[in-house]
């Protein structure tokens, strides 16, 4: 971190708003998702919902990276923690169902003629 005298750099305070929205989005993920690795080992049962869930999370990361950047005098560090955060997580679980579907192994998670009571 640069000497927040000489106006060089980020200050700390920046790089915590940085951080702290990019959690902000992996938490709103987790929220909503299961793991990428679950994700991966039970893409055949989840893949008709899975990136529903994933896309739905990542509007409410945007939506709280937008607040921040309301909120925030500089408004870059919401938008560049959340973003980075939603892109990264898209790719995971993007990757996740492909790797999924393509995999020949069987998954931990059976559906179908399973009795409720």
């Amino acid at each position: 971190m640069a000497d927040s005298g000489t106006g060089r750099g980020i200050d700390s305070n920046t790089a915590i708003s940085v951080a702290v929205y990019a959690e902000l989005v992996y938490t709103v993920i987790s929220a909503s998702c299961s793991s990428p690795q679950t994700t991966e080992i039970n893409a055949k049962a989840r893949s008709s919902t899975l990136m529903k869930w994933v896309n739905i999370g990542l509007l409410q990361g945007a939506g709280f990276g937008i607040l921040g950047a309301c909120l925030d005098k500089r408004r870059w560090p919401p938008l560049v923690g959340s973003g980075i955060a939603m892109g990264l997580l898209w790719a995971q679980y993007r990757h996740a169902l492909t790797a999924g579907l393509a995999s020949t192994e069987p998954g931990t998670e059976s559906y179908g003629n399973t009795r409720r009571g």
